[in-house]
């Protein structure tokens, strides 16, 4: 398939509407889709919306990326992940239906789940963007029931625009005259152009801060909009990030029509690994012996914001990070705000991936930002260290979503 890629990646509609036309376009005839874009928190708000939406009984159609242990997961049928024999049948179907012109990995996937979910009977479907949003393979879809944009930040930059407010227009791409969006919090940059740009659509909005709010009071979340009042338990996604996602995840469901049940079953069922996920059984677990081991796939400046903020927050223990990351990535600026609240960082590259940072740069990068670092061969030898060095350890593997996939299929 990768014989087909552009040599270059450049981000257009083009070869998509191609492929959905010779299969008859499938995206006309797809249940009600939801569908999110920005650059924090989009993952974790589709699983919340999905959560509630399947405790109300609904059968849910999702398309997420990238996927951590198996590709599956990008393609959840009315609930359950898709089959290897179904997934291969589609896939086939698209190559023979694309005819040896030119496509790209993402694009010929989204058309498969596309495919997939117009065939199988469903309530709703949630369609995670999978870069940007206006060009994205994703965005295709006339008239959705919804969109939603969670928080805005500087990422990706080489794709899609070097300020705010150059990525907060590619992300605005999504939003669809007369379709309401649901906007997660967003710098006042990136608010002013989602807000243009509604405007110019007739675009009814509902944005945090002015049509709900959401909040953390004795360790419960609240969360108010002109329907009222929610006073719920704490989402069991880790994270004060978690209940800004939480928030946009209710006032999508709210919306929708949904009650009070389906939100709290939005924030206590919500299950999305790798984000800041504590993990419990397996041989890195067994390697690390009293230590605590988790894992977190963030990988951008927002994203080390959230997490050192999430980790403060857990009960007192050492810190030591274990670190991979792309050389496509700020990554003075994701460990930043890591340094004021970790020991150490042993830096590894990501196993069998072409873009990763080397070790030895990730581990200057560490020290620039004043962070003791050093390098490992591996996770398992780096955790196998920091456990005998500190055997009441956390430690946080972190820096990549690639690398919480390697490390999820290792541990499995």
């Amino acid at each position: 398939m990768m014989t087909l890629h552009p040599k270059i990646m450049d981000l257009t509609l083009d070869r998509v509407w191609r492929l959905l036309e010779t299969l008859g376009h499938p995206e006309r005839d797809l249940p009600p889709v939801i569908h999110l874009a920005g650059t924090n928190g989009k993952g974790s708000t589709q699983a919340m919306i999905r959560a509630g939406l399947q405790a109300a009984g609904k059968r849910v159609h999702a398309y997420t990326s990238p996927h951590l242990a198996r590709f599956h997961e990008r393609i959840r049928l009315a609930g359950d992940l898709i089959t290897e024999d179904a997934l291969s049948a589609l896939l086939d179907e698209c190559w023979d239906a694309n005819d040896r012109q030119q496509i790209t990995y993402f694009e010929i996937t989204t058309v498969a789940a596309l495919l997939a979910f117009a065939r199988t009977p469903a309530d709703y479907t949630l369609l995670e963007v999978g870069l940007g949003g206006r060009l994205d393979a994703t965005n295709v879809i006339d008239r959705p029931a919804l969109t939603v944009i969670t928080p805005v930040s500087i990422d990706h930059q080489q794709y899609l625009g070097d300020t705010l407010a150059e990525i907060a227009g590619e992300k605005a791409g999504i939003l669809k005259r007369g379709v309401p969006c649901v906007v997660g919090p967003q710098d006042d940059a990136a608010l002013e152009v989602i807000e243009a740009r509604a405007a110019s659509l007739g675009t009814p909005l509902l944005a945090h801060g002015q049509h709900w709010h959401v909040w953390e009071e004795r360790e419960r979340l609240v969360y108010q909009d002109e329907s009222g009042l929610l006073d719920l338990p704490l989402p069991n996604l880790i994270g004060a990030h978690q209940i800004q996602n939480a928030g946009a995840a209710l006032a999508a469901l709210r919306h929708l029509g949904l009650d009070d049940d389906a939100c709290e079953a939005a924030v206590t069922r919500a299950e999305w690994p790798a984000r800041l996920q504590r993990l419990r059984t397996g041989p890195l677990v067994d390697a690390a012996g009293r230590a605590e081991l988790w894992l977190d796939g963030g990988h951008n400046p927002a994203a080390g914001i959230a997490l050192a903020e999430a980790l403060n927050r857990l009960p007192p223990r050492p810190l030591h990070l274990i670190c991979g990351m792309l050389n496509t990535k700020d990554v003075t600026g994701y460990m930043r705000p890591l340094a004021n609240v970790a020991q150490s960082l042993t830096a590894v590259s990501i196993p069998g991936e072409e873009n990763t940072l080397p070790a030895t740069d990730t581990a200057a990068a560490a020290e620039q930002v004043g962070l003791q670092a050093a390098t490992a061969d591996s996770v398992a030898q780096a955790v196998a260290d920091i456990a005998n060095q500190t055997p009441n350890a956390r430690i946080l593997i972190c820096g990549s979503l690639y690398l919480a996939g390697h490390i999820l299929r290792q541990n499995a």
